[in-house]
């Protein structure tokens, strides 16, 4: 289903917004192209059971969310030794190159009307480029919203046996009146057998609607982890995939979410194996509580020439009242039959037996509860191997359980 064009956004806009930035002619072409496509194409496809759309895009309107001249961030930027670290403006001059050769070729900027809009509009991001045999653990992304709208577009290209971890943290900066909108694209195109962790935590303000396609191209040998937390915002959108194009290539993605009051998670996570020897991993888990809901869909996709796959996935929500909703819907499409794979979701609640157990030991029954939700995120948490990373999102569980 398609989108409502919004009335302030038009060529003028988006050449206006190309303008204050310096930006080359083949930027602003690809602008344009994303604009021109907004007419024709559809809002991204949402998991749907018998009578009931899980996840109501549609009703999202651009026409009150989207104030594309007026956006405004305060993103600080965190290098390593080695690695080039800059905004898109920035890196114009001395990686133009790299830029154009990469920018859209892992993310189609007209893969859905959200991109689209994404693409034409956005004003903020980061260009992170790792040379070959460069190592480095300590790259950092922290962005503040600080407007009603605000589009960001990250690209990571890495060359031939580098490594790096990259960790992005979103939060609302100034209150705006009223709704609001974040879009988040980023792009990972690796070198043959590079290494890539990033890791991603959204504690946006809950007026905020929020969407993301995190998408990464692993080459031969080469590693893509990714770390999704979502804690915040009145409705996340998260798509976090990976193509495994070259052989021996692997990916894990971790997930976590905590979700109260009214807030709305829609999660996806997919992988293709295009090639051989390659493995996947996708561990997600979250907790639901008041009249919270979540819809989680994870999809490993084995193609005919992906001989020697091993895939595994396996997603868990926990619900702490009876007011909250959660589907899930694991998918396993395989067309090589030499693969190894598995799939699992449960959504329950909190077990009876293990709450009376602690109170009977005289545990408060409210601490009891907090302490079993801290237990259910351990193997989540035991899966990120980036301690900042770790500690943060169980400070934000913790303040949450508060």
């Amino acid at each position: 289903m398609s989108a409502q064009l919004p009335a302030n956004l038009s060529e003028e806009t988006v050449r206006e917004i190309s303008e204050q930035r310096d930006e080359p002619e083949w930027l602003l072409e690809t602008r344009l192209s994303a604009l021109a496509a907004l007419d024709d194409i559809e809002l991204p496809d949402v998991i749907q059971t018998p009578g009931r759309r899980w996840t109501n895009l549609e009703a999202l309107d651009f026409e009150d969310l989207v104030d594309p001249l007026n956006q405004s961030d305060e993103t600080e930027r965190v290098t390593d030794e080695g690695v080039h670290v800059l905004s898109f403006t920035e890196a114009f001059d001395e990686f133009g190159d790299v830029l154009e050769a990469n920018f859209g070729q892992t993310v189609d900027p007209e893969s859905n009307y959200l991109t689209a809009l994404s693409t034409a509009l956005f004003t903020t991001g980061t260009f992170i480029y790792v040379p070959e045999g460069v190592d480095a653990e300590d790259v950092k992304v922290r962005a503040e919203m600080n407007s009603k709208s605000l589009f960001s577009h990250t690209l990571v290209v890495t060359e031939e046996s580098s490594s790096v971890t990259i960790l992005e943290r979103i939060d609302s900066g100034a209150s705006v009146e009223g709704a609001r909108y974040f879009s988040n694209l980023v792009e990972i195109a690796t070198g043959e057998n590079s290494y890539v962790q990033y890791g991603s935590l959204q504690n946006l303000d809950e007026d905020t609607y929020h969407y993301t396609l995190k998408r990464g191209d692993a080459d031969v040998y080469g590693t893509i982890n990714w770390i999704e937390g979502n804690i915040g915002s009145r409705l996340t959108r998260s798509d976090v995939e990976t193509e495994l194009n070259g052989d021996s290539s692997e990916t894990q993605i971790v997930g976590a979410f905590f979700g109260h009051e009214d807030q709305h998670l829609d999660l996806n996570a997919r992988v293709w194996h295009n090639a051989e020897n390659t493995t996947a991993d996708l561990v997600t888990r979250g907790v639901l509580d008041d009249d919270a809901r979540s819809v989680y869909e994870g999809v490993q996709d084995v193609g005919r020439d992906a001989w020697n796959t091993s895939s595994y996935q396996r997603e868990n929500t926990l619900m702490l009242s009876d007011e909250s909703e959660a589907d899930a819907s694991p998918k396993l499409i395989i067309h090589n039959h030499d693969t190894e794979a598995s799939h699992s979701a449960t959504v329950g609640q909190v077990d009876k037996e293990d709450l009376f157990y602690m109170i009977s030991r005289s545990v408060p029954q409210l601490q009891a509860r907090n302490m079993l939700v801290e237990g259910f995120f351990v193997p989540v948490l035991d899966e990120i191997a980036v301690d900042e990373f770790r500690e943060d999102l169980e400070e934000l569980i913790s303040a949450r359980l508060r």
